[in-house]
């Protein structure tokens, strides 16, 4: 196994080669702007594993297709793209006149020589289903119920801030052992003003765990957590996958008594996002057992 990390995920990179190669290559630049990739690993006839990101900026999803361009055109056998943030994914419904970036995304990844996609978490069955080329999506569950546990949180209500996010929480909910009763959800809506949450349905206790796989602007969560606020919530925790932290909203989840947020590695911490109430979660277990059952096969 050769892996080519990328320089955000250099340390994952470095933890994970530990049974195979770390691969050397360069990205650069023409006067132009045009991007230009010189390997510095021989790679003819070997599994190649792509370790990085194809969210924006726009580069990065640039410089992981060209990698996996070049790797397949100087020999390498198999291009496995490590994506433990798979994104474009959200844009998965067809709706006339509207892009459909999910097949797209996936389309790309073939056309570039990519034979398979490992990520952490897909946004949804749908978007698996519109990659063109296999997409292994690992779920995070035991990471989240381990801190549930630590937390002394075993015995707080699971919500799922929609009916897509259920599984999920049944997921965590099995993982923790906290029973299996059903998972309390919001009935959600996408408006021109925004997301808007009806309709809890279920019973939650005074303490809720909202689980989710994004948390970008904060919107879905916010609304969410207002509605457990005004049924007599009074301590909330939130646990998603991935952690954009895009822009300030969501930084109103505090004052809403959101008073931890549990979110994976699986993106670089966004410049300026910080507090003792976020902690990160290490993915690097799941694609190390992941990648070891792969060299088995």
């Amino acid at each position: 196994m050769i892996l080519f990390a990328f320089e955000a995920y250099q340390a994952m990179g470095a933890a994970l080669a530990k049974s195979g190669t770390l691969g050397r290559f360069r990205v650069g630049r023409f006067e132009n702007g045009e991007l230009h990739l010189g390997l510095q690993t021989l790679v003819r006839n070997e599994n190649c594993f792509v370790l990085g990101s194809i969210s924006p900026p726009d580069e990065q999803l640039l410089s992981v297709l060209l990698l996996a361009h070049t790797l397949k055109k100087e020999g390498a056998r198999r291009v496995t793209a490590i994506l433990p943030y798979l994104a474009y994914t959200r844009d998965d419904k067809d709706k006339p006149g509207e892009s459909l970036a999910t097949a797209w995304a996936g389309a790309l990844a073939q056309a570039s020589g990519v034979d398979e996609v490992i990520t952490v978490d897909v946004h949804s069955e749908r978007a698996k289903g519109l990659f063109p080329i296999s997409v292994r999506s690992l779920s995070p569950a035991t990471l989240f119920a381990e801190e549930l546990k630590r937390c002394g949180l075993s015995g707080a209500t699971i919500v799922a801030p929609d009916e897509g996010a259920i599984g999920r929480c049944e997921a965590v909910q099995k993982a923790a052992g906290t029973g299996s009763g059903k998972i309390p959800y919001f009935e959600k809506q996408r408006t021109a003003a925004g997301i808007t949450h009806t309709g809890l349905i279920g019973a939650v206790g005074r303490q809720a765990v909202i689980v989710d796989d994004i948390l970008d602007t904060g919107g879905t969560l916010l609304s969410a957590c207002e509605k457990l606020r005004e049924s007599g919530v009074e301590e909330i925790t939130v646990m998603v996958t991935h952690g954009l932290f895009t822009g300030e909203r969501w930084k109103q989840l505090r004052r809403l008594g959101v008073k931890r947020i549990f979110c994976t590695d699986s993106v670089p911490l966004a410049a300026g996002v910080c507090g003792d109430d976020i902690e990160r979660l290490k993915v690097t277990p799941l694609l190390a057992e992941e990648l070891c059952s792969t060299a088995k096969t």
